[in-house]
């Protein structure tokens, strides 16, 4: 054990929380730990989630008193949760030894939503263009979240945004937000798949605890099927189990959170588990925009171009040939691209030909297939 005694050290432990009279040894005022998992995958489905932030102290105390830790080493639990690792992030001092009255705390390693006071655009729903059917229904959402309290037991809870990418489902969700002038929690599915067991179960409970506090808002859920895969596919992310468990708890409404909406989001609506599909009392339906949606889209954003375009672009022909494409593909695929062509070759205009090369380009590439395939 690594420790000083009072009569060898220049400083003065007499006001020292972290210094053993009885002993006369100094120990670590602070340990922080992380969790790092088992060192074999699969041993065990306990989570070992920390909900006592006290009582986990006494159980670190308990098992490592005495222990000399440095940063960067790992302590194995001895008992409920055998063999699981916790890496010492920061010992202050380091190489002391854990005391009967030194802090220990868990560093929080997952990613947390961002949450949106506002929303950060002024996306409006007269900014989508197209998608007049899932407007109409996420009216019903904005009543909700105008008087939660007026819906009772038929509240919609959890709607599911699904449709090819580059549709619109974002920003939907986001003028959603600021119609209804509440807050806004944008959390991509990803985010929440931990680096150990119980990391990803706990930020879905903990980013349902903030809603609550927040409420009425809005959860937003992106790549749904990056957490929430049809169970045939689980052999292939078995990691991702206790989220869908502990998202299937949120969503069942067993911790009745008033003002709390879930909008999940997927590309790949085939692909979802359906025990967590079935939770969604309403699907919303986003489509591909038809050549009417299309010629609006470009006219649009042609008007916000920083240099002119050819006079001789038809806009209406070229959105016939387009038509397939969704409106994420048209202005980063295919304007952008025209755009960046003409600023890198200093010309005073945007060709017809440039616009209508990015296009062929794109088609090309098998976009097209892909969005058929997501459809």
């Amino acid at each position: 054990m690594r420790a000083y005694q009072k009569s060898k050290s220049k400083q003065n432990f007499d006001d020292n929380p972290c210094f053993d009279e009885g002993s006369g040894i100094e120990f670590a005022y602070e340990v922080v730990l992380k969790p790092a998992g088992y060192p074999l995958i699969g041993l065990i489905d306990d989570d070992p989630f920390i909900d006592d932030t006290d009582l986990f102290e006494a159980y670190i105390r308990d098992q490592w008193e005495g222990y000399s830790v440095t940063k960067g080493m790992y302590l194995f639990d001895r008992d409920l949760f055998k063999g699981f690792a916790y890496r010492v992030i920061e010992v202050e001092p380091d190489g002391f030894a854990i005391g009967p009255k030194t802090k220990v705390t868990i560093a929080s390693s997952g990613a947390k939503a961002e949450i949106i006071e506002k929303p950060l655009s002024n996306i409006s729903f007269d900014d989508i263009i197209g998608q007049e059917a899932a407007k109409k229904k996420c009216r019903l959402i904005e009543r909700f979240l105008a008087d939660p309290a007026a819906f009772g037991k038929w509240a919609p809870r959890n709607v599911l945004f699904h449709g090819p990418s580059g549709t619109g489902k974002t920003m939907l969700a986001k003028a959603l937000a600021g119609k209804a002038d509440v807050p806004l929690l944008p959390v991509k599915a990803t985010q929440l798949i931990g680096e150990y067991v119980g990391e990803g179960a706990r930020q879905i409970h903990e980013l349902y605890d903030r809603a609550e506090e927040m409420a009425p808002c809005i959860i937003f859920i992106d790549e749904m099927d990056a957490i929430a895969l049809d169970r045939k596919y689980q052999e292939l992310r078995g990691d991702v189990v206790e989220i869908v468990n502990a998202l299937i708890t949120e969503m069942d409404g067993l911790s009745d959170r008033k003002g709390v909406c879930t909008i999940g989001s997927t590309n790949r609506l085939i692909s979802l588990d359906p025990a967590v599909r079935s939770r969604f009392e309403e699907e919303i339906a986003f489509v591909l925009p038809d050549e009417q949606e299309i010629e609006q889209i470009l006219k649009t954003n042609l008007q916000t171009f920083p240099l002119p375009v050819d006079p001789n672009f038809n806009v209406k022909n070229f959105s016939r040939e387009a038509k397939g494409l969704s409106g994420r593909d048209l202005v980063d695929k295919v304007l952008k691209t025209a755009l960046h062509r003409a600023i890198i070759e200093n010309e005073p205009v945007v060709h017809a030909e440039y616009i209508e090369n990015a296009l062929s380009e794109l088609k090309s590439s098998g976009s097209e297939d892909c969005q058929n395939f997501y459809a």
